[in-house]
């Protein structure tokens, strides 16, 4: 069974263990990479490099033999909904001769189990003992129920993570700490390293102590992932007006201007807040005068309102039209003139195209990492393009602003603190 790695994948390999963390950014071969390393360093399977060659980008080659598993187990993906249900998983473990179908598996995989599902359903499988799982797009944070599943399955298992986002803070680390057995306790984790602000009626980090010993741990069990193709992406701010005498009576008097009445909590009102700046006849030009600029275009949005804009205005310049979102998923169209509109939620993840390079953010997304997600949808190793196109649409209406600062600093943003502020 022959297969062909990028060197800096194999490279990637050689560090990894278990409990290591896959860090890399989207469209690097986090998927691929893993199964391989499940393979050849959990299973034991025999494998050595046939040959090295260069491809036309420049990016070296290892095309690698692999034997039958020594130590055959059962391989668990725990992923999103979406990438399960996309079948992604089960394209990259064709590849290598695996499958979640027995009658697909061939001869030296046969008796590798293959199973892939999502986070929501993690607690079915904290019984399980002697397998090697791969937690995909890792959401362990905090110490909520999933955690708890992690840290059972992690206890009798071989695993690792696969993050595009690494942590922001130390607590963002604390699970994947514990399961490593570099602490028992939450407690014990706090007493070496936390420092709370004082008077406070809840725990509030102001800073952390002995963080050598924090960065030597995340030194043991981060493996970047870096590709060394050279794509130049440029991300290009296009500044629209908004109606600031409308902008600014909603937030005094939060009255809903739309359907007349009374606003009732924080985020409608910061909903409407949005909807008055991304209806505005400004933006609506500007989009019209970028998509004079290209003819295949993928544009993403939050709510429905956009979406009624946006299938309007594409259709008035004549692009053929495909959709993703709660309601609706069609393919990309084939045409020589198409836009594929798609909803953050619903499309940020779980499919790639490398038949454009321009994105259109018609309004920015809350989440720093749904944001990074929707850029790899076109940021993907085989684009045939040299340069990657990023158009976010926005106003210097301060909602909009403290998103993007927000998004700046890698960070979420937050509804309750803006309205706060």
């Amino acid at each position: 069974m022959k297969v062909d790695l990028y060197s800096y994948q194999v490279d990637a390999i050689k560090k990894m263990h278990n409990g290591s963390i896959l860090c890399g950014g989207v469209g690097t071969g986090k998927s691929r990479t893993s199964i391989a390393y499940a393979l050849i360093k959990e299973l034991s399977t025999s494998a050595r490099t046939e040959r090295i060659y260069t491809d036309s980008t420049g990016l070296e080659h290892q095309v690698i033999q692999l034997g039958k598993p020594c130590h055959p187990k059962d391989i668990y993906i725990i992923t999103t909904a979406k990438k399960r249900d996309t079948g992604d998983w089960e394209k990259e473990f064709r590849v290598f001769g695996c499958s979640l179908y027995p009658d697909l598996r061939m001869k030296p995989m046969r008796k590798i189990n293959c199973y892939v599902d999502s986070w929501n359903n993690i607690g079915k499988y904290i019984h399980v003992k002697g397998a090697m799982f791969i937690f995909d797009e890792q959401r362990i944070s905090g110490s909520g129920k999933w955690v708890k599943h992690f840290w059972k399955i992690a206890k009798y298992n071989n695993w690792i993570l696969l993050s595009a986002t690494p942590g922001d803070t130390w607590f963002d680390y604390f699970p994947v700490f514990k399961a490593n057995g570099f602490y028992e306790t939450k407690t014990e984790f706090e007493s070496m390293h936390v420092i709370f602000k004082p008077y406070r009626d809840y725990k509030e980090v102001d800073y952390y102590i002995n963080q050598d010993i924090l960065y030597e741990f995340l030194d043991h069990i981060l493996v970047v992932m870096v590709s060394p193709f050279q794509i130049l992406r440029k991300h290009i701010p296009i500044i629209t007006n908004y109606d600031r005498e409308k902008y600014n009576k909603t937030m005094k008097y939060r009255w809903n201007p739309y359907d007349d009445c009374p606003i009732e909590n924080i985020g409608k009102l910061c909903y409407i807040l949005r909807r008055i700046c991304f209806e505005d006849a400004s933006r609506m030009m500007k989009l019209r005068g970028l998509l004079h600029t290209m003819n295949k275009v993928i544009i993403f949005y939050n709510y429905t309102p956009e979406l009624i804009i946006l299938r309007r205005i594409c259709t008035e310049e004549g692009f053929a039209i495909g959709e993703w979102n709660g309601e609706k998923h069609t393919e990309i169209p084939h045409a020589d003139k198409w836009v594929y509109l798609c909803q953050y939620n619903s499309a940020s993840e779980g499919w790639n195209c490398i038949e454009t390079n321009n994105i259109i953010f018609y309004s920015l997304s809350y989440s720093y990492k749904m944001t990074e997600q929707a850029r790899g949808r076109i940021d993907r190793l085989n684009t045939p393009f040299n340069q990657l196109n990023y158009f976010y649409l926005m106003s210097k209406a301060p909602i909009d602003m403290a998103i993007k600062r927000a998004l700046d600093e890698k960070r979420n943003f937050n509804e309750k603190k803006f309205i706060g502020g």
